[in-house]
Formats: C-alpha cells, structure tokens, sequence
C-alpha cells in the first residue's frame, strides 16, 4: 500500500537548462520531461496545437506535471531504455531508489491502446527499487498556452480527476488519491521496493465521451515491443550506431504518423540566444528539410517512413506551383499566421513568445530546388508509381525557370529584406539538374534542350557572381563579401567537386572567418542582413556539413574528430538542439532539432561510405559546366 507523506518543499520553477529536458512522445504529438520529473511543455492533440504545460516558457503557472522525490537533494540518473523512447529517471535518496518511467504509447488501437480511445496519452510509472521513498504529484493543467485553468471534477470509480475547459478534455487515471489544491492536484506517496505507482493522463474532444484509459503496465510492454521492432530495421551498423539510433528515434518520434509529415522540432520559442528575440516556432513541417529526410531514412533502412514522408510532400505541393510554400501544418495546411502569446514570459527570459512562423509567407527559390530533388530521389528508389511526380516536377521547374533570377529570403529566412542568395541560385540549378536527369531516364525530349542551357546559366552565373576572387570563397550573395556556411551545401547537392579549388578555398575561409573552438556559425548575423536583433549560436547542421566536406577532401581524420566533438554535445540522453554555445557550454533553439539530428545522421552514414553524398554528388558534378 502507497502511505500518505508530508507535503513537497517548494521549488523557485525556473525552467531549467534546453539540455536537461528529454523526449517522449506518441508519433502525433511530444511532451519534454526535466531531469527532476516536470513535464513542462506538451502540445495536444498534435504537434502544433496549443500547449496544456507551457511550464517551459513561463513557471510552473502555465502548466505542469511533476513527479519526483519530497526531499530535495536526491541523487538523479536517467536514460531511455535501449532502442526506445521510453525515458526512466532513477532517483537515489537516503531513504531508498525509485525510477520514474515516463512514455506516451503510439494510439489507435497499438501498443496496449484501446481501439476505441484513438487520442494522446502520458502515462508515468513510479517504480520503487529500494527503500522507501517520499515522493509528491503537482499537476497543473493550462490549456491553451498557459491561459485557461480547467473546470476540474473527481472521476466517479477509482482515483482520477477529468479536467474541461472548451473544446479540451483530459483525464487522469491514478493508484493512488488525488487532492486538489490551490488550483492544482496534487498527492503525498511513499513508494517501496518492487511496488509501482502508476498515473496516466488521456485527452479527449469535450464533446465527446471521455476517453479510454489504457492499463499502464500493459501498455509499457507494448511501447517497449513497438519501439524496438521499429529499430531492428535499421541497416547501419557502423561504430557511431549509438546516436545514429538515438537520431533516428527522434526523427520518427517527430513524425506524424497520420499523415507522413515530419516537423522541425516539437517546441516554440527557445532562444537562440539567452535571453534574446531570435525565438521561432518550429512545429511545423520545412520543404526544405524533404531531401534530407528522404535520404536519411532511405539510407538507414527505413522505406516506409520515406514513403510516408515522400507522400506528405507531393500532397503538399500539389497545385499550382506559384502557390507553393516554404512550410506546412503536420497535415499540409497552408496558412500558419504568426502571432505573438503577451502573457507568457519566454524561456528564462527570452521574448517574445512566437505561435505560427511568418516564413511560411516568405519566397524562398532553394525549397524548389530541394523539392524537385526530394522528387528524383523518390523515384530512383521507386517510392511512387513511375510517372505519378513527372507532371509535378515538370510544372515545378517550368515555374521556377521564370523566377530563378529573383531576389529572396533563402535557407535562413531573413527578415531584412530580399537578395540574390547564392544558395538559392544553387539549389535552383539542383533542380534544373535533376529535371534533366529524370527527363533524360523517362526519354523525354520537349523541355530536354532549353532545361539544359538553362542549367548552364544558372551554373555560370553563380559561378561569375557568388565567388570573391579576393577572399578565395562562395559568398552569401551577389554583391557581397560576407561569407555563409550554406556554402558548404555546393559539393553535397553536387554543383562542383569538394576537391574543387573554389571549395578549397571556400572552406578554409569558413574556418577562418566562421569558425568557433571548432563549431561553424551559419554567418555573422547583423542588422542589414537578417532583420533581427542580437547574436547566436553555433549552428549544429553546419558543422556537420563541414565535417561532410573533411571527409570528401580526403581530410578523413578531422573530419572523423569533429563529428565525434559534434556528437558528443548532445545531452545525456542524446538529444540536441539547433545551436550550441561553446562559452557556456549550453544547448540553444528549438529542442530536440531534426535537422541537428538528421545532419548526424547523413554524416555518420557519409563517413562509413554509405551515405547520401555519394548519391547526390556522384553523378551532377559539371552537369552544367564548369
């Protein structure tokens, strides 16, 4: 039997460090857990709704779910079980050890979920190890972002509450009485060896029956069964598997399982900087992340989830091409509006807090190129009926034949104003060079001819106005001398060979001018360029392509050593952000990042030989002049 205990000492409820949190989540949505046991933010039912704990972006006010020992000053572990996501946090105190085991099982009638009860679940398992030990709940649901404190009734069997406030529902099934007070609920427990506390969260539409309550134990088995059959389908067996799964968990546990989309993080607003402005919404899905994905599951083994994803993105762009966006909602909604939450304080500080991403409106020319690719790629490994994207592809590049030479906002999504950045030039020419790779294997011949001179423009112009003869380097754009690590993308997408002395030149500059204590910044941000205020920090994806263009010089050794610094800056459990600061050693942005995680993944898979820059670069190089 779980005994009563005296109340929980009080906590200050400052988030804690981007790197302290851990993931789990159901494939639709994501929660993050701290290292002492707070859920602090998750979104439901999906990815991009609004947050009922927004404890992440304020304290403990905008909602919660803590679990952890009474007394402060435990001793704390944690870690995912192997080839899962479910995290266990092994607390040691002086009066005994207990683990909490937090997982949400994929719903809809799989891992141990009721056919009947399709929605989102938390379900969180104390576990006594040994000893006794005093443990406290604090639960504070906020929907809507912090906003709205739920109408909150006991359930009529067992220990549970059901929380209503419009059209959100949850409920919480527990072993143990709940007590509600000062607008939370909350219990005093003590857990012994081998006895299990167990509490599960379930959310429901208000106007619907509640939902179903799965049983905790059966469903632990079950995500536990999921997660690692997902994982033995994995093809790379190189020496860095570890955070080449752990990366491959995060991509899948990012995914929609509904829809195949797969979005940049599961967050909002994290900084870029400590305290600073540069704070964006990155729960949505990037066009510009489709070849990246593509290749990286395709090359790991996992066929069906590149499918999945390679469908998301032809549903997507189906239309006229004019009307193309930068992002979409999970099920490929257009119209995201940005908007600023004025009662939320920010993380740590940092505001404002950002809901939607202004980008979607942005013209940015390379998300072609990266979707024409993402196109070939899909039909060289026979992901869609052959001729079912030829259509597509071909309206995609007959409009962008007629835009290619404008300015835009490029990869980085400036917002001080439109310029012709040599990265989208780049990517266009990518897209004109897989058109006629894809016309020349189907033995097309109307658009073969004028597809290839235009390719060879694109290629001389580039090559005429994004390179500085003084500096030796790509440039960020026509007319400029500023550098920018998109640069190191030429050689991947296949423009020119690595070993080209343009790219010779261009990574040493980017050592030179870029490079901090060994990490890469996409570029010196400013005023002029970017639009925004303040500074940030090292940019994750970007040093990873760096050791991508090491290890394509022949320069094998570092480019091994930095991709062993790189990994190495992920978190306990494996997990990073978008940036790193190397000065205080902390993790920045949005949390945990695909493109951080996919970038890992590419770059292990291209130092073992079996990655994608031996497909990309392989067979464009010259394609269309030098």
């Amino acid at each position: 039997m779980m005994k009563p205990h005296a109340p929980a000492p009080a906590t200050n409820g400052i988030p804690p460090r981007i790197e302290d949190y851990a993931l789990i989540g159901d494939c639709r949505t994501a929660a993050l857990v701290s290292r002492t046991g707070s859920i602090d933010w998750l979104c439901l039912p999906r990815f991009d709704s609004p947050a009922c704990f927004a404890a992440l972006l304020d304290r403990p006010r905008a909602g919660r779910w803590q679990i952890a020992p009474a007394e402060p000053g435990a001793q704390i572990t944690r870690r995912y079980r192997p080839s899962t996501l479910i995290l266990e946090t092994t607390f040691e105190t002086e009066q005994g050890r207990a683990t909490l085991i937090d997982f949400m099982p994929p719903s809809g009638g799989t891992a141990g979920m009721p056919a009947s009860g399709p929605g989102p679940c938390v379900i969180r398992i104390v576990r006594g190890e040994a000893g006794a030990v005093p443990m406290h709940l604090d639960l504070a649901l906020r929907f809507d972002y912090g906003s709205f404190v739920p109408w909150v009734t006991k359930r009529r069997t067992g220990f549970g509450i059901m929380a209503v406030a419009g059209p959100d529902l949850a409920v919480v099934q527990s072993t143990i009485p709940l007590q509600g007070h000062d607008m939370a609920t909350k219990a005093r427990f003590t857990v012994r060896a081998g006895e299990d506390a167990c509490f599960v969260l379930a959310y429901g539409a208000s106007h619907l029956p509640p939902p179903a309550v799965p049983d905790p134990l059966l469903a632990l088995h079950a995500t536990e069964a999921f997660w690692t059959d997902w994982c033995r389908h994995s093809r790379y067996q190189g020496e860095f598997h570890g955070p080449v799964q752990r990366s491959l968990i995060t991509l899948k546990a990012l995914t929609c399982a509904d829809t195949g989309g797969i979005v940049a993080a599961p967050t909002t607003s994290l900084p870029e900087l400590a305290g600073g402005s540069r704070n964006w919404d990155y729960r949505y899905c990037w066009l510009r992340d489709a070849t990246f994905t593509l290749l990286a599951l395709l090359n790991a083994g996992y066929r069906e989830e590149a499918r999945a994803w390679s469908g998301w993105l032809r549903r997507c762009v189906a239309g006229s091409p004019d009307q193309m966006r930068v992002l979409y909602g999970v099920s490929g909604e257009r119209r995201i509006p940005e908007w600023e939450v004025p009662w939320l304080t920010g993380y740590q500080g940092a505001h404002p807090v950002r809901i939607g991403n202004a980008a979607g409106e942005q013209f940015q020319i390379d998300t072609y190129g990266e979707v024409v690719d993402a196109m070939f790629e899909a039909n060289q490994a026979g992901l869609a009926p052959p001729g079912e994207t030829w259509g597509l592809m071909r309206e995609i590049v007959e409009h962008l034949s007629t835009v290619w030479d404008q300015p835009d906002e490029s990869i980085w999504e400036v917002r001080g104003g439109r310029r012709h950045f040599v990265f989208s030039k780049v990517m266009a020419w990518v897209a004109l060079d897989r058109a006629v790779r894809e016309a020349e294997s189907r033995q097309e011949t109307e658009p073969l001819d004028r597809w290839r001179q235009l390719r060879t423009r694109i290629h001389s112009e580039i090559l005429r106005q994004g390179f500085d003869r003084d500096k030796q380097s790509f440039v960020q754009a026509y007319g400029s001398n500023d550098l920018d690590a998109s640069a190191l993308m030429i050689p991947l997408v296949g423009f020119l060979p690595a070993t080209d002395k343009r790219m010779l030149g261009t990574v040493a500059a980017i050592e030179r001018e870029l490079m901090h204590d060994g990490l890469v910044r996409r570029y010196r941000p400013n005023q002029a360029t970017d639009g925004q205020a303040g500074s940030e920090g090292m940019f994750l994806a970007c040093s990873f392509w760096m050791a991508d263009n090491l290890a394509m010089q022949g320069r094998h050794q570092e480019a091994r050593n930095l991709f062993v610094r790189l990994a190495g800056l992920a978190n306990d459990v494996g997990l990073l952000a978008e940036e790193y600061d190397p000065d205080t050693k902390r993790q920045l942005g949005n949390f945990p990042q695909a493109f951080s995680h996919l970038a890992l993944i590419d770059t292990a898979l291209n130092l073992s030989g079996q990655g994608p820059i031996h497909r990309r670069a392989r067979a464009a190089h010259g394609g269309g002049g030098r």
